[in-house]
């Protein structure tokens, strides 16, 4: 089992959204504040044998002889840290973002342990994605695989199609639960096991590993009197979670919810939530950039105080990609599907938008070196985002005016470019998205070295060492 990691996901059904778009958005935290990252396109392929193999846990798998077109965002050291592709979309608009860790507890693990090397985390998109026409597909398909081969680790895995978002917590060995996010709500998971109660009579909303009631019944573990709540089964309540856990989960829904009065210790916190009022992309990228901003628990508020730090934020310096997968509903097929990436510190790097249908991605975003450069997308972020932590109390206006510049830019971008893609024969539009990204991609170059500059120069005024001069001397 993999030590504590740090995820936060946030889902969005699409009578939730602003626009009628479904949304499933992750920060992907590592262990370090540096595991350099890129963004690829892998190609389709036909007719091929490939056998897969995890160089960190020996799993082996013969997969499918044909794989559809995927993007991915993997470490840059995929030889010596496994590859992690983490999120993507493929070439039939089915997005995926794997994984948030969970935990399950002693008892019920004790029953099913994990398995060695079964799959994990690191080869979890690469064997599946290729091979899912929808979300629902995509829970049967790695159920299968759980069946089959086992895990090694608890993780949540998020699949979103046009139509469903499906959330599905992989707790032991062998068991799972998948719920169908209702199309009006939206989820904040954090670390925790989440799903609470499961209606086997329904599963259209539901699905399930084999055997998973006999398995709780057998072995005594429901703690309830009545029903099945999946989290009270196999999920922890803990001092840990207490601290790390639930006070994200408190502060997406406080954000979405605030007629919603709780408290961020408590165990008993909606899986499923209803907003006051429609969620856009905006609202998806803020929560997963924050840090309990406007409370008494914000690290990098004013002054002291013993609850600064009393609560793992959101946004951490150890996120290595924010990511937020949107497939919009409007009509425009071709270019509907927009991910929302963001190789920065969240808290201080705007979100860029990448049209799905493309074959490949920018250079600068599918070649990240291990040590920091001047060229790749990774390094460049980082640096920005450092800078303006160095001064925050000076900078953090400056970085909020570019970040909110930048995002009117990008909504103006999305826009435009997918009226002309409307336009455009379909054998056109794939070309024609990839010329876009990489469009942006050279503008954002641009702007953020010459904010960085900007920053640089203030920050040259701000050295401690200065001692202002008597002009009558």
């Amino acid at each position: 089992m993999k030590p504590l990691s740090a995820c936060t996901s946030v889902m969005v059904g699409k009578d939730a959204s602003i626009d009628g778009s479904t949304m499933i958005a992750r920060n992907d935290d590592t262990f370090l504040p540096l595991t350099p990252q890129r963004f690829v396109v892998h190609p389709a392929y036909q007719d091929e044998t490939r056998q897969w193999i995890s160089n960190q846990n020996g799993f082996r798998l013969t997969l499918p002889r044909t794989g559809m077109r995927y993007s991915a965002t993997p470490n840059a050291d995929d030889a010596n840290e496994g590859v992690y592709a983490e999120s993507g979309f493929n070439e039939v608009d089915v997005a995926m973002s794997a994984t948030e860790s969970v935990y399950g507890n002693p008892a019920t693990l004790a029953y099913d342990p994990w398995v060695p090397a079964g799959l994990a985390e690191d080869s979890l998109p690469s064997v599946v994605l290729p091979y899912i026409h929808s979300s629902r597909e995509g829970v049967e398909y790695l159920g299968q695989l759980i069946k089959q081969y086992g895990s090694p680790e608890g993780n949540g895995v998020m699949f979103s199609d046009h139509d469903e978002i499906w959330y599905m917590e992989i707790v032991t060995g062998h068991h799972w639960v998948a719920a169908r996010i209702p199309d009006d709500a939206y989820v904040v998971v954090a670390n925790q096991v989440a799903i609470q109660t499961v209606d086997f009579s329904d599963p259209q909303n539901f699905m399930w590993s084999a055997g998973l009631q006999e398995f709780v019944e057998q072995h005594h573990l429901n703690p309830n009197r009545t029903g099945f709540n999946f989290r009270k089964i196999f999920g922890t309540s803990n001092e840990k979670d207490r601290n790390y856990n639930t006070p994200r989960v408190w502060y997406g829904q406080r954000y979405l919810t605030p007629s919603l009065i709780q408290s961020p210790t408590s165990a008993d916190m909606p899986f499923v939530l209803r907003a006051d009022r429609k969620i856009g992309v905006e609202d998806v990228q803020f929560i997963l950039s924050s840090h309990y901003n406007e409370t008494e628990f914000d690290p990098l508020a004013h002054g002291q105080g013993a609850t600064k730090t009393k609560y793992r934020p959101i946004a951490m310096n150890r996120t290595q990609n924010s990511h937020v997968l949107q497939l919009k509903n409007d009509g425009v097929s071709t270019s509907s599907a927009i991910m929302w990436l963001n190789f920065g510190i969240p808290t201080f790097s705007p979100y860029v938008p990448f049209f799905g249908n493309v074959q490949n991605t920018a250079p600068s975003y599918a070649e990240t070196p291990l040590e920091m450069d001047d060229i790749s997308a990774y390094w460049m972020y980082r640096k920005l985002s450092m800078l303006v932590e160095s001064h925050y109390a000076d900078f953090i206006q400056l970085d909020r005016d570019f970040k909110t510049a930048m995002m009117q830019m990008f909504i103006e971008h999305v826009a435009k470019t997918r009226a002309h893609a409307d336009q455009l024969p379909s054998k056109q539009v794939s070309a024609y998205l990839e010329q876009q990204n990489q469009r942006l991609v050279d503008i954002m170059e641009q702007r953020v070295h010459s904010f960085m500059n900007q920053l640089m120069s203030k920050g040259l005024t701000l050295s401690k060492l200065t001692y202002n001069m008597d002009k009558n001397l």
